[in-house]
């Protein structure tokens, strides 16, 4: 399988945060993670499918080891591409609660010398990269066991998007559900003449990629 959801029958990017925002907080994320240089590792796209190779099976069966691991983590629509990886998920509060309509989390203030705000340096326990730095460590571990030459297969960033509503949660879906179809105008097709409509309409929010 080389797309699918868990709940229904499925350029280097920098890590784009909102300022501010509780990324272990209950909601739902939209996520693209790219292999390094972009290199076309995980499958082929033939006639609007995509044929997995071996790297690209162990990237889906690591993912979907994903809300095993982790019990407050809703894997939703995902889709293995040639070299890159989209995903929906959700993360729950402690009573299990979430809601697309309930997607804007309370801000944080870390303090810093002086009383200043800062950043943390690692991901926060539960949060969106927290879950992506496990599942990349855990590809990267079970390839080099068999692969010792490959080392790491991803850029060292990742894009992730906050998704607010039931409107963009459905069109993201749809995304996802039709990637492989549309890999022609793929941004991550280094051979794309043209741009995806979907990237622009990403484009549009505030936390949307930056070049």
């Amino acid at each position: 399988m080389t797309a699918g959801t868990l709940t229904n029958p499925t350029h280097v990017r920098r890590s784009i945060r909102v300022r501010d925002y509780d990324y272990s907080q209950s909601g739902a994320y939209f996520i693209t993670l790219c292999t390094k240089d972009r290199k076309c590792l995980l499958g082929e796209v033939v006639n609007g499918m995509v044929e997995l190779t071996e790297i690209g099976r162990l990237v889906e069966s690591v993912w979907l080891e994903t809300a095993t691991m982790r019990t407050r983590i809703e894997l939703d629509a995902y889709v293995v591409m040639p070299n890159h990886f989209h995903a929906i998920f959700f993360i729950h509060d402690e009573s299990g609660r979430t809601g697309a309509t309930h997607r804007v989390a309370p801000t944080k203030n870390h303090s810093g010398p002086a009383g200043k705000p800062c950043r943390p340096t690692g991901p926060v326990p539960g949060s969106v990269g927290a879950v992506m730095a496990q599942f990349k460590s855990l590809v990267t571990k079970r390839l080099n066991q068999t692969r010792p030459d490959l080392g790491s297969v991803w850029q060292r960033n990742y894009y992730e998007h906050v998704i607010r509503d039931e409107k963009s949660l459905h069109r993201i879906r749809e995304y996802i559900a039709t990637n492989a179809l549309r890999w022609d105008l793929d941004r991550e097709n280094l051979q794309a003449p043209e741009k995806d409509a979907f990237d622009s309409w990403l484009a549009t929010f505030k936390n949307s990629p930056r070049k």
